[in-house]
């Protein structure tokens, strides 16, 4: 049973079976369950999470890049739910009077540039043979509802692939570091019930259009399961027990 944090319970499958709709995945348990997104928040800033929960996360064109390529390179047919502005800025007139939602074309074809590439490359598309794509996990971690989605996973092989897009192809193990992919990695272990050799990245350089396949080890994941703890640890006690979030303090010492 899955006990979210408004009080609903709901059966696995039957949740499992909702979570397909975006709207109460990204919506409704974007409120009521944590995810690995929600935890880089709380560590970052137990205030930004409260913010975000509240009012939503502002998009910027990093991230609607980064969307777009996961839905061109997996979801093809759920392009045609995008608006696509005809203008190359933001700014424009035309595009503040386009409807919620919307992408400028120059956001467009940056993404069918990345994605274009992304599935020219054999390696990488020898992943996507026998996987389902974006499929939903949600289960109790510490008592609390988390949630999750795949961007590909093999059920027959318990095999999962994350596609992450990068402005440094050569440093993305720092990257990796500085946006707690570690922590993601272990929730996602965790709720699918796969081991760290069984999951991968598939990166793509934004610029070069290089593409990395990128293993795991278990320090990693051992790593983001130290941050899981941290994270959860923090939830609890500004969350839960209600202590004021103004009383939350970055104590350092500079040297």
């Amino acid at each position: 049973m899955i006990e979210l944090f408004n009080g609903e319970q709901w059966e696995q499958e039957a949740i499992l079976e909702k979570m397909k709709d975006d709207d109460f995945y990204y919506g409704h348990l974007g409120k009521y369950a944590l995810s690995s997104s929600a935890c880089k928040q709380i560590l970052d800033s137990p205030k930004q999470y409260h913010y975000i929960t509240k009012y939503g996360q502002q998009e910027t064109s990093s991230l609607n890049i980064g969307r777009l390529v996961h839905l061109m390179a997996l979801e093809p047919h759920r392009m045609e739910e995008i608006n696509v502005v005809d203008v190359q800025s933001r700014a424009t007139k035309a595009f503040k009077e386009a409807p919620s939602g919307s992408i400028t074309q120059k956001e467009y074809s940056e993404a069918q540039r990345i994605s274009d590439a992304l599935l020219r490359n054999e390696k990488a598309l020898s992943f996507f043979a026998g996987c389902d794509f974006e499929v939903p996990a949600i289960g109790m971690i510490g008592d609390l509802p988390f949630r999750a989605k795949a961007d590909m996973y093999d059920r027959s092989e318990n095999f999962i692939c994350d596609l992450k897009t990068t402005s440094d192809l050569k440093a993305f193990e720092i990257s990796a570091r500085k946006y707690s992919y570690d922590l993601q990695a272990a929730i996602y272990c965790e709720l699918f019930g796969v081991e760290p050799e069984r999951f991968i990245f598939i990166v793509i350089d934004k610029g070069s259009l290089d593409v990395g396949i990128y293993t795991i080890k278990p320090s990693f994941v051992e790593r983001g399961k130290k941050k899981l703890q941290e994270a959860i640890s923090l939830y609890k006690q500004f969350f839960i027990e209600g202590e004021d979030l103004d009383s939350y303090t970055i104590i350092g010492e500079l040297e």
